[in-house]
Formats: C-alpha cells, sequence, structure tokens
C-alpha cells in the first residue's frame, strides 16, 4: 500500500477540494433517485457528482449541515452544466438532509426526501467512522468506540437498508456498501474499524441471497486521499494517494451494468480507458 506495509484502505472525508468530470454513462438507469450517505465530501461526493452528471435525483446527506448544503448547491450547477441536458440544460434535484445516519428519525426523513423524488432507486451507504484515533491495538481498543464504531459502519448501514427496502424491491433497486481491504486482511491497530467492516460485509452477503430482486454489492474503493484517511495516519503525508474521484467510473460501471451481486473492488472495475 503505497510504501506503508500491511495498511489497509479506508474511506471518508476528502482532506482536499475536488472536481469531478461530467461522465456519459451508456445504459445508466435513472429509475428512482440515489440516497448516498456521507456525501458532504471525499467518496461521497465524488460519488454523487457522477451520479447527478448521469441524471439522478439525489438525496445526500452529512452530518455538518453548513458543509452539505454548499456541496448540495456545487452539485446542483454541475449538474446543470454538464449533466444530460448539457449546458444550462435540465439538473435532477438534489435534495440535502443534514443528520447523523445513527438516528431513526434522521433515516425516516431520508426516505422521506426520496420518496418526494418518486421513490429509491439506490441507496449508496458511504458514511462511516474510523473509529478510535490514532489506532489502538484491539487489547487497548476501548469497548465504548468499539459500540460506536459498530453502530455507525454496521448497525446504521443495515438499518437504513431495512426502511428502504420495501420500496427498492418492486423497482429492482440496488444498494451500495462501500466496504475495504480492513474486512478481509488483518492489519495491526485497524481491529475495530476491520471488524465493523467485516461485519458489514457478511450483512450484505446474507442480505443479496434473501433479495434475488435487489442487487446488493459491496465495494472496495482502494486507498483515496481523504480526511479519515489522514486520521488513520496523522502527521503522515497522504499526498501520493489518488483522489476520491478517481474511482468513480468503478462505481458507475457497477450501477449502469447491473452487475451481480457480490463484492468488488474498485480498481478491477475501472474502465479501460479510465485506467490508461
Amino acid at each position: 500500500m503505497r510504501g506503508r506495509p500491511r495498511v489497509p484502505s479506508v474511506t471518508g472525508m476528502s482532506i482536499t477540494g475536488t472536481t469531478t468530470t461530467a461522465m456519459t454513462t451508456t445504459g445508466m438507469s435513472t429509475t428512482g433517485a440515489a440516497i448516498i450517505t456521507g456525501a458532504s465530501r471525499g467518496l461521497g461526493y465524488a460519488l454523487a457528482a457522477g451520479l447527478a452528471a448521469a441524471g439522478y435525483r439525489l438525496v445526500i446527506d452529512g452530518r455538518d449541515e453548513s458543509a452539505l448544503r454548499a456541496a448540495a448547491a456545487r452539485l446542483t450547477a454541475a449538474a446543470r452544466q454538464h449533466g444530460p441536458g448539457g449546458p444550462g440544460g435540465p439538473a435532477g434535484p438534489v435534495v440535502a438532509v443534514p443528520g447523523d445516519i445513527t438516528d431513526p428519525a434522521h433515516r425516516e426523513a431520508l426516505r422521506a426526501a426520496a420518496a418526494a423524488l418518486g421513490g429509491p432507486g439506490l441507496l449508496i451507504n458511504n458514511a462511516g467512522t474510523l473509529g478510535a484515533s490514532p489506532l489502538p491495538a484491539l487489547a487497548d481498543y476501548s469497548v465504548a468506540a468499539l459500540r460506536d464504531a459498530l453502530e455507525v459502519n454496521v448497525v446504521a448501514p443495515v438499518a437504513l437498508t431495512q426502511l428502504l427496502l420495501p420500496e427498492l424491491r418492486p423497482r429492482g433497486g440496488a444498494v451500495v456498501c462501500v466496504t475495504s481491504d480492513a474486512a478481509v486482511e488483518a492489519y495491526a491497530g485497524w481491529g475495530g474499524y476491520g471488524a465493523a467492516k467485516a461485519a458489514l460485509e457478511q450483512a450484505c452477503n446474507v442480505l443479496a441471497a434473501e433479495e434475488p430482486a435487489v442487487r446488493v454489492w459491496r465495494v472496495d474503493p482502494g486507498d483515496l486521499r481523504t480526511r479519515m484517511h489522514q486520521e488513520a495516519f496523522p502527521g503522515e503525508d497522504i499526498s501520493d494517494r489518488p483522489l476520491p474521484e478517481t474511482v468513480v467510473p468503478a462505481f458507475l460501471r457497477l450501477i449502469a451494468e447491473r452487475l451481480p451481486s457480490g463484492r468488488y473492488q474498485a480498481a478491477e472495475l475501472m474502465p479501460a480507458a479510465a485506467r490508461a
């Protein structure tokens, strides 16, 4: 992993302002609105920009209300300039719903916002937490911090998925859960985060077996230059990591081609032109 042995990829908020280039995504279905959690910055924002450019109606959330509303304004402006209607053309609505994904009332507000846009067709469970930082050994991991990591990274996305399933099923909708190689590899110091992501992955795996009408994907985006990754390596230079928007084509391909439910790595999904 770029000169640091045995360290995982993590996802979260970008530490650098980014601009996502609009894409034409052949075959992209825009049936239903897309809900993207943790979309005020980082990978969540990059994915929202890619989907907005593809014509999706968006519901985005984040805990920082001012950052979230600023993100929604940028997404709306970019979709109007680069979206399916061309410069000055129609842009799909972007609804910002600030709040904490662990709050049941907030999850219901996300469902209601998507219903107002015609109902959800895609859920991207991107919001997450690194947990304790600096990263402690599992023997020293605070039980309270571990509970919090499990609540944010596992319980909340499962609960939101449960809430939306009745509307996703008839649309043949899809659920994307952003994961990490920490879910499948043993990295010293990553017991809390890795255990939470492993639990989320198995929940997705079972959900895919139980819900044949819904695609359930778990995607490892790889090492990215995000705020969460910086928190994992405080004081270190992570500028060699790629920016979040570089992996957006992989996610868009997954959604557009409606690949089978399962676990994917973004690097394996990148279109040939994007890899070149």
